[in-house]
């Protein structure tokens, strides 16, 4: 019996070897999920993936379960709350950042009809990407796409979502899907 192959960055950690072969780089269209990597991935800023991974439940209860009309409403009094959270990350830019892509999320709901039609609309045909990757060194860190989506966001006024996080961002809700060729995720 083979040895079940995986990517190599999600190592041997249980959490991490879940979230690889159950929600990495599969296609995501509900804006909910949708808005909970957008939280994730500005979290996750200048860190680790996994930092951020271990820290979820933890996100979910701070940031009212990821409904983004409660997140989008909160003011200092949620503000100060979150930074004396010591299960998420205490930077105040991250969290006013994180309550601003709230407010623009919303914004994005309702020009398009959901954020799912505005972020997914930069696909080609509106469908995923399979990158035909061999090894982690094919992984781009960013793309054309991801560059113009992050530069469109930012002319939004969306906070921590440069291109890098964006084709993060894409990665872990299926835009693209760059599990290895031999990987079973893939």
């Amino acid at each position: 019996m083979s040895a079940e192959i995986r990517c190599d960055w999600c190592g041997s950690d249980p959490l991490y070897r879940k979230y690889h072969d159950e929600e990495w780089g599969k296609p995501v269209y509900d804006d909910k999920v949708l808005f909970e990597f957008l939280i994730l991935e500005g979290a996750q800023a200048g860190l680790s993936w996994i930092t951020i991974l271990r820290r979820r439940e933890n996100y979910r209860r701070a940031f009212a379960d990821f409904q983004v009309e409660k997140v989008a409403a909160f003011d200092e009094r949620d503000v100060e709350r979150l930074m004396n959270d010591e299960g998420i990350i205490r930077n105040r830019l991250k969290v006013l950042g994180a309550i601003r892509n709230a407010q623009l999320f919303i914004g994005l709901q309702k020009e398009f009809g959901s954020f799912s039609n505005y972020i997914w609309g930069f696909m080609p045909d509106g469908k995923p990407l399979l990158n035909p990757v061999k090894s982690m060194a094919d992984v781009p860190a960013r793309t054309e796409i991801s560059d113009a989506i992050s530069k469109d966001m930012k002319k939004r006024g969306f906070k921590f979502f440069g291109t890098t996080i964006c084709y993060a961002h894409m990665q872990a809700t299926g835009m693209v899907n760059d599990h290895r060729l031999d990987c079973i995720a893939r």
